[in-house]
């Protein structure tokens, strides 16, 4: 995310998530019945949402509904709105449960039943992880890089046998969310340890494929302007020999800038598929759900850059927890009104 809007909901929301201690997860609700009728898909273009937010909000009563006033079970709802993927985050041993191995279980078998594809991103923390804090897991607080590396493998290959034992398959899964300048530090640093940073994103690798051989291991690093940025960051990688298939991007830009924004995303994107032979794609968007006259180009527009990028390697748009709404954890950057009804930015995936 765009390191001021990052600072601030670090201030106001996410600092004060992190402190209260949340309920047991509930077992899930019985859905609302929807047709999950599938049908033939040709585009394998990927629109979708992180939505791990989700239980929380339903256990604390947070209903959804679309245009007409109708509930809707939430997966379901921005399915009918034109997204065919569903992200999920992992952390290690959250507090209340929320993004933990069940929880993420819960969730995936919901999206599985609608048909809808899977992204599972792996924070390795106990709770963020961003371009501001790769807290370690206290579990593995004391743990040096070669303990590191185990216990990373070890946790990715257990979420990832648990999906698979229950029939969900990901298409694609993050070694690591916003790793701007590593994860799990110190000792996966970039800036002082690049090797060790590549080393970790290795390990993540070979623990996805042994478990998922077919799954895309995406890098997602922030701010998806900044050329610079990825040409460190992922040059560093391929220097070190990490090895991973996608380029994963987050794009959150102000209301006045956001053309502009797009421009330099999509000339970053195609620069990083061409000069890595890698495929990109937009794993985060957001914007405030208030200016949907805004957000709705600034998504359409994004789509479109997205989509040409030379040979078919970009992959897809995201956008971040559009479901969340009135003031939910401080969050604004969703896309839905304050009575639970999508916006019309949301349009824009259809």
């Amino acid at each position: 995310m765009r390191t001021l809007l990052l600072l601030c909901l670090a201030a106001i929301g996410f600092a004060s998530c992190k402190k209260e201690r949340q309920p047991a997860v509930p077992t899930p609700l019985p859905p609302v019945p929807v047709d999950t009728t599938t049908v033939a898909v040709t585009d394998s273009f990927a629109k979708g949402a992180d939505v791990s937010w989700i239980t929380e909000m339903e256990a604390a009563g947070r209903r959804f509904y679309n245009s007409a006033g109708a509930e809707m079970e939430g997966m379901a709802l921005l399915k009918s709105l034109g997204m065919n993927t569903i992200r999920l985050r992992v952390w290690v041993n959250p507090a209340g449960g929320w993004n933990g191995k069940n929880d993420v279980l819960a969730k995936a078998l919901r999206a599985k039943a609608l048909g809808m594809r899977v992204m599972v991103d792996f924070h390795y923390s106990d709770s963020w992880a961003d371009p501001g804090q790769q807290t370690k897991p206290a579990a593995w607080a004391a743990l040096n890089l070669q303990g590191l590396k185990g216990a990373l493998a070890a946790h990715t290959v257990d979420i990832l046998s648990a999906l698979r034992t229950a029939g969900v398959t990901p298409e694609w899964v993050q070694v690591g969310n916003e790793t701007n300048n590593g994860m799990l530090w110190p000792e996966g640093r970039a800036s002082s340890n690049m090797a060790a940073y590549a080393a970790l994103v290795d390990t993540g690798y070979v623990a996805v494929k042994s478990v998922f051989p077919a799954a895309k291991v995406i890098v997602h690093v922030s701010n998806g302007w900044d050329n610079g940025l990825f040409t460190w960051n992922i040059g560093g990688l391929v220097s070190n020999g990490a090895r991973f298939d996608v380029i994963g991007l987050s794009v959150y830009p102000t209301l006045s800038n956001w053309a502009t924004t797009n421009g330099e995303v999509a000339m970053n994107m195609n620069n990083m598929a061409a000069r890595y032979n890698k495929h990109v794609m937009v794993v985060e968007v957001g914007m405030p759900w208030d200016s949907p006259q805004e957000c709705g180009p600034f998504i359409a527009d994004l789509i479109r850059k997205t989509r040409a990028v030379p040979n078919r390697k970009g992959l897809g748009v995201l956008y971040w927890e559009p479901q969340a709404y009135g003031g939910w954890k401080g969050y604004t950057l969703g896309a839905f009104d304050n009575s639970g009804k999508p916006t019309p930015a949301l349009a824009a995936f259809q």
